[in-house]
């Protein structure tokens, strides 16, 4: 077990470099222009963030202990669907919520 300073200097030092983080973009450079390079790469950030945030809940969901679940899997085909058709991620999202309401309901 982890004791109770480990856990207070990991929680410090994680706020702390989490601070920093956003100091660089925020304060240090919050004024200037960037690159066309950096800027070029920031653009792709939410792309990857959004899936690897998902992916772990539709394979290893924890509200079915960890097993994957072949409606979440259905619904994230589906949410991906409507996002490729429609070219808009808020209208997939909605979609893929409702979906899987609609499936829960209907398939417990």
């Amino acid at each position: 077990m982890i004791t109770h300073w480990d856990a207070w200097i990991t929680i410090i030092l994680l706020g702390l470099g989490s601070f920093c983080l956003r100091f660089i973009f925020l304060g240090a450079v919050g004024g200037r222009e960037l690159p066309e390079w950096v800027l070029r790469h920031l653009r792709y950030t939410p792309v990857a963030i959004l899936p690897a945030m998902v992916a772990p809940l539709v394979v290893w969901p924890q509200a079915t202990g960890g097993e994957t679940d072949p409606l979440r899997l259905v619904v994230a085909l589906a949410t991906l669907a409507i996002g490729y058709l429609t070219k808009n991620s808020i209208l997939a999202m909605i979609g893929g919520g409702l979906i899987i309401v609609g499936g829960l309901q209907i398939f417990g």
